[in-house]
């Protein structure tokens, strides 16, 4: 249940900002980085933060030494905080050092407008990458309680970071990685690339010499220097992946669009499927395997579909239809009836059709 409320408080403050740069900043929202970012985090993340978990649970109860057995929760609690947080910076530092690692983590860099979403947008791969870097506290001892805790409130703060409102902290600035020191990391200005690779504390960039402090004088530019131009999350996540390990694809190509759908329509698409990500989040240990299931592919299907409708895709509006209309029929007809579900599957049912109906009208716009 906290997890689901984390979650949720996430979405939520992504929406208010989204609402603080509308109406009091007076800039345009970004909705089709927004709607990517959103999916980006959806089903198949969680269920391999679930299988990152999984091992840790595995080593901790088979091969640690308990070498904290003894100590009481606050010393344990602190000196989780800590390691979790340079193991974080190593973590964060090899993954643009090293290829096969910056192949997952590069997802994440390729957004390009900076705002809270963007801190959602992830590798569908990224915490199958974390694991190494953190087995290490499972095999000293570090409670299984205490890492997810230690863990959701670093996230959170890394999240924090990528808000768009807040320009400089205070003293912050000496103490933690501050919004400030992460939009330098977003950077492909020269003075910025590979610098402040921290999580929470500013202490481990100094500590090692990849700190720089953003300069008024040199704006940021956000992106890499290669990114995969496409809302296809299918192709963003695996393009690399196929690339490094020499797969052959056809040639990436951005097609002509065949129809366009507003951006504000693509957003309450996706926040549709994110309240059915938190709803699979808060009643996961209830719910039959069934339901799960069913929720799994529902999610999957539709983010994949937002994806292609983004781009006026004729196969993503197909797909949308199956996610919004057909997947759900088949899941009142096979599984017990669900009122908070039911709701949310016409809701879909309801955007599906706007958007059918949207698409088909300005064909070739």
């Amino acid at each position: 249940m906290n997890l689901a409320l984390g979650t949720g408080l996430m979405l939520l403050m992504v929406i208010i900002e989204l609402f603080v740069l509308k109406f009091y900043k007076k800039e345009q929202i970004p909705w089709r980085d927004v709607v990517f970012n959103l999916n980006s985090g959806h089903i198949l993340m969680w269920i391999l933060r679930g299988a990152e978990l999984a091992v840790f649970y595995f080593i901790l109860h088979n091969y640690s030494f308990y070498l904290l057995k003894n100590w009481s929760f606050i010393p344990i609690w602190v000196f989780t905080f800590l390691t979790w947080d340079f193991c974080f910076y190593w973590l964060h530092r090899l993954h643009h050092k090293i290829k096969l690692f910056w192949i997952v983590h590069v997802v994440h860099h390729e957004g390009e407008e900076y705002n809270l979403s963007l801190g959602i947008r992830n590798s569908w791969y990224s915490s199958v990458t974390s694991i190494p870097f953190f087995i290490i506290l499972a095999v000293i001892g570090v409670p299984f309680e205490i890492f997810v805790s230690i863990s959701s409130l670093h996230y959170f703060v890394q999240f924090y970071n990528h808000n768009g409102i807040v320009k400089k902290s205070g003293f912050l600035e000496k103490i933690m990685i501050t919004p400030s020191h992460h939009r330098v990391h977003h950077g492909v200005n020269p003075d910025y690339i590979d610098k402040n690779f921290g999580g929470t504390l500013v202490f481990w960039d100094k500590l090692f010499g990849t700190f720089q402090e953003e300069k008024e004088e040199d704006p940021v530019i956000f992106g890499t220097l290669d990114s995969i131009k496409t809302n296809n999350l299918f192709w963003a996540n695996n393009i690399p992946v196929f690339q490094f390990f020499g797969i052959s694809i056809p040639k990436f190509k951005t097609k002509s669009v065949r129809y366009k759908i507003k951006g504000l329509v693509l957003g309450t698409a996706a926040l549709l499927l994110f309240f059915l990500l938190l709803n699979y989040i808060f009643y996961e240990d209830i719910w039959s395997n069934s339901i799960k299931i069913f929720l799994v592919v529902i999610i999957f299907t539709g983010t994949l579909a937002i994806g292609g409708v983004s781009e006026g895709r004729y196969w993503g509006l197909l797909l949308w239809i199956i996610t919004g209309v057909i997947l759900p029929i088949i899941f009142v007809i096979t599984t017990l009836n669900n009122w908070l579900l039911n709701i949310f599957f016409m809701l879909l049912f309801l955007h599906v059709l706007y958007t059918t109906y949207t698409a088909l009208r300005k064909q070739k716009i």
